[in-house]
């Protein structure tokens, strides 16, 4: 038997999805806001638009909803990044297309959210159990995209080592800037540090006995 529509056309599984991506990008709305200590049931509810009862439905504790709201924000990084994967191929230089788009989704929002939970879990058993269980996630999304952008590198690992410095290079630089608002300064360490990582990937892929760890 087919599912039942309402009178908007969708099922009650799709409109039970839609709510819930509301609550969450409203969430991640309010950690960028008020920070964490700020995020409560009361704001999001209020920015989602949605009763407390539907909140409840779907998330019955704060903890609930900003623990969803970890999973939430490494989706929409990957999905940003997934949206851009056929400009990363066909672009004149790939490798430069991939690496501006990787500065490019760790910007903005998305961003500032993330960092909101970084900061509160060093003191939130809960959330950093969350947060821990988001990485793993976040590193086969890298692995998955450069799997699909340069197939000929899929199964090196010298590669995929480069992949995660060009991460973490690109989280350095940007928390950086929550303390220095100067957006050329930070244009330049970007500039100077993406220039550092193809000069990696050159020497991963002609020295491999130079990079080494695992991840």
């Amino acid at each position: 038997m087919p599912a039942r529509k309402s009178k908007t056309g969708l099922t009650q599984q799709e409109r039970s999805a839609a709510m819930r991506k509301r609550l969450l990008d409203a969430t991640v709305e309010c950690l960028v806001r008020h920070g964490y200590a700020g995020t409560t049931t009361t704001r999001v509810t209020e920015l989602a638009g949605v009763t407390r009862g539907a909140q409840v439905h779907h998330f019955p504790t704060r903890a609930d909803l900003v623990a969803a709201a970890v999973h939430h924000l490494a989706a929409k990084r990957t999905e940003l990044a997934f949206d851009k994967l056929d400009a990363v191929r066909q672009a004149a230089d790939p490798l430069d297309a991939a690496l501006e788009l990787l500065w490019e989704i760790n910007q903005g929002p998305v961003l500032h959210a993330t960092i909101e939970m970084w900061v509160a879990a060093r003191t939130d058993a809960h959330l950093r159990e969350q947060v821990a269980e988001v990485e793993p996630v976040t590193r086969a999304a890298i692995l998955d995209f450069v799997r699909r952008a340069f197939p000929d590198h899929a199964e090196d690992p010298r590669f995929r080592h480069v992949a995660y410095t060009a991460m973490d290079t690109v989280r350095g630089i940007l928390l950086l800037g929550l303390s220095n608002p100067d957006t050329a300064y930070l244009e330049a360490a970007w500039k100077r540090a993406k220039a550092d990582l193809r000069l990696l990937v050159d020497t991963a892929l002609a020295r491999p006995e130079l990079v080494s760890g695992a991840r």
